[in-house]
């Protein structure tokens, strides 16, 4: 009777971490767009304010004060062999493309546009 009750409480605790891990998974494919930067920066404020007159949802992090999410960015631009020597903010993660503002904010916009259109089809 003991083994029977360990196997139930080891099937249960099982299907329980299974259906977090399904539910996680989930979430990240819902996972909307995240852009990295700083409010002193002035193509950070104008990319928020594109987005939001867009209607786009993303998470912004200000890495001046939220250190973690700039290693978090630091990693994902590493990840993606872009080089941080010569880093322009903002930085967009849209669902793992990631990308950043190469010092023109017009084209960077336009991209970012691009990106937007084609999530949306």
């Amino acid at each position: 009777m003991k083994h029977f009750i360990i196997i139930v409480l080891l099937f249960t605790s099982l299907q329980s971490n299974a259906q977090e891990v399904f539910h996680q998974n989930k979430e990240s494919k819902k996972q909307k767009m995240i852009v990295y930067g700083s409010d002193s920066c002035h193509s950070c404020l104008d990319t928020k304010a594109f987005l939001k007159e867009k209607k786009v949802k993303f998470t912004y992090y200000d890495i001046d004060i939220n250190k973690a999410k700039e290693q978090e960015m630091l990693l994902k631009l590493q990840k993606n062999n872009i080089s941080i020597h010569t880093l322009s903010l903002p930085v967009v993660d849209n669902k793992g493309d990631v990308f950043l503002n190469k010092g023109n904010l017009q084209e960077f916009l336009k991209v970012l546009a691009k990106k937007i259109e084609k999530d949306e089809n």
